[in-house]
């Protein structure tokens, strides 16, 4: 027998319960199909959830093991999923532990939610083996991060030189942080609604709302902003 068969033997006799947390419901079934057969990857996924009110709803109820997360949700982004469900981490007994699982690699994002409580972050290009193993190593209370990621979180974290959080920034919502990037990386407003699956009007709306809270007058001045602070 091998050493991966031994490996994948042992975490399918024990369980990890999981609840997957994404607003697309696309993207949560096909999650479940690979991760989801419980006899042969050890993981039951016992909830899901599109957005941050359901979110900390099916947590609150399920008191899961690991709590597969996106970044990006509505109503406050995954960083208030786990402001929400601090105290479910701080539970001696049975901690609930997340696993961000984002598109987004940006560092940012990672920063935001490690600093949130989140217990490592991996991309939607992990495979469904490697997502079951980091799962399984969050249940025990192992750090996870994708190779190149990882990094983002040793320069926070490790290094005296580590920028001090970004006041300014910590006024936008996750969705705006969004539209802030896209807009700084020269995207029109058509491309940005298709990109973030809504309307050419709710992402003007957005942009007001950017533009509004850090004070500036115009795109070009969003661009300057967004590129001294390296989120392009």
């Amino acid at each position: 027998m091998t050493e991966e068969t031994q490996g994948t033997q042992g975490q399918a006799a024990r369980q990890v319960r999981v609840v997957l947390v994404d607003d697309h419901r696309m993207f949560r079934t096909g999650v479940q199909a690979e991760i989801g057969e419980t006899s042969r990857t050890g993981v039951e996924v016992v909830g899901e959830a599109a957005d941050v009110d359901q979110a900390v709803t099916v947590v609150t109820a399920t008191r899961p093991d690991v709590v597969l997360l996106d970044v990006h949700l509505p109503g406050g982004g995954g960083v208030e999923v786990l402001r929400r469900c601090a105290p479910l981490m701080g539970d001696a007994d049975h901690p609930v532990r997340f696993l961000a699982l984002s598109v987004s690699d940006a560092a940012e994002d990672v920063i935001g939610v490690i600093r949130g409580g989140a217990r490592g972050y991996v991309t939607k290009t992990i495979t469904g083996p490697d997502l079951v193993d980091s799962v399984f190593r969050v249940a025990d209370g192992d750090a996870v991060f994708s190779p190149r990621l990882a990094g983002f979180v040793l320069d926070a974290f490790a290094s005296t030189d580590a920028p001090p959080v970004d006041e300014d920034l910590d006024r936008l919502t996750q969705r705006e942080r969004e539209v802030l990037r896209l807009i700084a990386r020269g995207y029109a407003y058509k491309e940005i609604a298709k990109q973030l699956f809504i309307s050419v009007k709710t992402v003007e709306s957005h942009v007001s709302a950017v533009l509004r809270k850090l004070q500036l007058s115009n795109r070009h001045e969003l661009t300057r902003w967004a590129t001294a602070r390296r989120l392009v």
